[in-house]
């Protein structure tokens, strides 16, 4: 399976409350149920006006399903080829 970031456009999606995020939340994972194949949504970060996805699937086109049934936007999906962090640099 791959990881995959997503960005999504959804104006004014900083301010929204406890129960629209949480409305968000709910419509995305009863999404990937209705999928029936393996798709694991695993965190979003919420900013001002995106949203930046951390999906792990076989493919895009899973994730452009995904969106259509879940009616959620897509600006851009880019896979994730390997993940670095300060422990990358450390020469022991």
């Amino acid at each position: 399976m791959k990881k995959f970031i997503i960005e999504r456009t959804i104006p004014g999606l900083g301010n929204f409350s406890t129960e629209e995020l949480q409305a968000i939340s709910q419509a995305s994972c009863a999404t990937v149920r209705k999928l029936g194949v393996p798709y694991h949504w695993i965190q979003s970060y919420v900013t001002n006006d995106k949203l930046y996805c951390v999906h792990i699937t076989e493919s895009e086109e899973l994730i452009r399903e995904h969106a259509r049934l879940g009616n959620f936007p897509i600006d851009s999906i880019t896979e994730v080829k390997t993940i670095i962090d300060p422990t990358t640099g450390a020469t022991y």
